[in-house]
């Protein structure tokens, strides 16, 4: 992974995490607790299915309706 991938998809997290604790009312820690333990967070480290290159918000949304257990 080059050092421009390695940002985006840290950037990508930084926005999917934001969007987990607005759209769920929770603090910063809590929404990064859940990204991280979420199938959402093995998919873009292992770039599954182009899934890093989904809009931010669209992903924090599919991880609250698909994995609704880690909250």
């Amino acid at each position: 992974m080059s050092d421009l991938e390695a940002v985006y998809i840290e950037n990508l997290e930084q926005d999917i995490i934001k969007n987990i604790a607005v759209l769920k009312n929770l603090d910063l820690r809590k929404a990064m607790d859940v990204y991280y333990k979420s199938k959402l967070s093995s998919q873009i480290s292992n770039r599954e299915m182009g899934v890093e290159n989904l809009d931010a918000k669209y992903l924090a949304e599919d991880l609250i309706e698909n994995e609704p257990e880690l909250f």
